[in-house]
């Protein structure tokens, strides 16, 4: 019932958007005379992500006649240079599925569509302000414009062994009452013995994790004004990196060859009790479900608290190329497909957070098993990532500040070096952006 109604709605969105325009030809903005094809590129990657994909789009052709979906495979991996190639050659897909901090470049080139006014009020009062925050963006003539919808958001949680923990008769939080930085860092210290480890942080890739998880002590490392940005590695900014370094040297209670490792690479060693306590994000626990050995025993574990439980937050987003000869179809189409229980089927799929209030009450969002019920609770905790507004960014994390965590969390550096490198290295790359 549910579907057939959607359906019904999406194929009234499309009929009343083009009502009444011409039907003599696909240009001004008229109804083409012929069915027209809307290419969608597609992120997905999961197995589960892209039966949904295509199963929504599925579901809109065979309501949609005149507006056909192309469903077209991308990969994160090499997505934005393929745009901007596309987009240059001036035939790029007509809907976008990409991330919120690709997008404000785009956005100020001129390679998306201005959304305002285009979305139907429902599916903008279903998403909470600070999601559209996140894809909220200077339109490069000194205005600002809504270049993507938000649907899809990660949050930072702590993947537990319940059989250690038990046994070591911790406090289990819970998102009402989280852990602080100092019981997480107690905990651990219990959690190492007998070769064991209470914790391991895989930092091959630090940047994002280190600014996400700094905004539980208030630390944003940027300063924006305007155009330009700085950086700013000042107290608030310090405690997460300390805290992290003090786990790995001084406490002992992190193991120091899990540095080099990506997020999913602890899990082998966490299954066999080598670490108890795994901090990612939330999509690692469909590996978990999938490869954990028979009778392993795990928790989800809610976001730490700081000052607060603040994490910064990106979202996974789709747009309209500003090229597009169908925007208005575009637009119907992105309507239907993020509506709450596709959202919903989307967040299942990927193991992440959707940002609809509704899909977020979805009884398949809010059980216990695999932890969804503590996941979904984690959302409350995003505010709008502080890099998102900085451009050069991406240079910033490649050239400055990726090696420069990486140097001083393998201890190589003091805290005060890696700020000072964080800073004046990294305000010389950002200077030349903000010309």
């Amino acid at each position: 019932m549910r579907t057939r109604t959607a359906l019904a709605v999406a194929a009234a969105a499309v009929a009343v958007l083009t009502a009444g325009c011409s039907s003599g030809g696909a240009t001004g903005g008229g109804t083409p005379a012929e069915p027209v094809t809307l290419k969608f590129l597609s992120l997905a990657w999961q197995k589960e992500s892209i039966a949904a994909n295509k199963e929504i789009v599925a579901e809109w052709n065979k309501a949609n006649p005149r507006t056909q979906v192309e469903y077209v495979q991308g990969s994160w991996d090499n997505v934005n240079d393929q745009l901007v190639t596309s987009f240059e050659g001036g035939d790029p897909p007509d809907v976008i599925h990409d991330d919120s901090p690709a997008l404000a470049g785009f956005a100020s080139r001129g390679y998306l569509m201005d959304l305002t006014g285009k979305l139907p009020a429902e599916l903008k009062s279903d998403i909470p302000q600070p999601a559209w925050d996140t894809v909220t963006f200077g339109d490069g003539k000194g205005g600002q414009g809504v270049y993507g919808v938000p649907f899809l958001q990660e949050s930072q949680v702590i993947i537990g062994n319940k059989k250690l923990l038990d046994a070591a008769k911790v406090r289990i939080p819970t998102p009402e009452t989280p852990w602080t930085w100092d019981e997480f860092a107690q905990i651990s210290k219990k959690l190492t013995k007998g070769g064991a480890f209470g914790t391991a942080w895989p930092l091959k890739s630090p940047v994002n994790k280190v600014l996400n998880l700094g905004l539980n002590f208030g630390g944003t490392f940027f300063t924006v004004d305007g155009t330009k940005a700085t950086v700013k590695v000042g107290p608030e900014e310090r405690e997460v990196l300390q805290r992290i370094h003090d786990q790995l040297y001084k406490d002992k209670s992190a193991d120091p060859s899990a540095l080099g490792m990506g997020t999913a690479d602890p899990l082998p060693g966490f299954y066999a009790g080598k670490y108890a306590l795994l901090p990612a994000g939330v999509y690692l626990r469909q590996q978990v479900v999938e490869q954990a050995p028979p009778g392993f025993e795990w928790i989800t574990i809610p976001p730490l608290k700081g000052t607060s439980s603040d994490q910064g937050a990106t979202s996974q987003t789709l747009s309209v190329a500003a090229d597009s000869k169908y925007p208005d179809q575009s637009a119907a189409f992105i309507s239907y497909f993020l509506g709450s229980a596709n959202q919903a089927k989307l967040a299942r799929g990927d193991w992440l957070l959707p940002t609809s209030t509704k899909a977020a009450s979805d009884p398949s969002m809010t059980t216990k098993e695999n932890g969804w019920d503590v996941a979904t609770a984690s959302a409350k905790n995003l505010v709008v990532a502080p890099y998102l507004r900085v451009n050069g960014f991406d240079e910033w994390k490649t050239k400055v500040a990726t090696p420069a965590l990486q140097q001083y969390f393998a201890n190589k550096i003091t805290l005060d070096q890696v700020a000072a490198t964080l800073v004046g290295e990294g305000d010389k790359v950002l200077e030349r952006y903000s010309k």
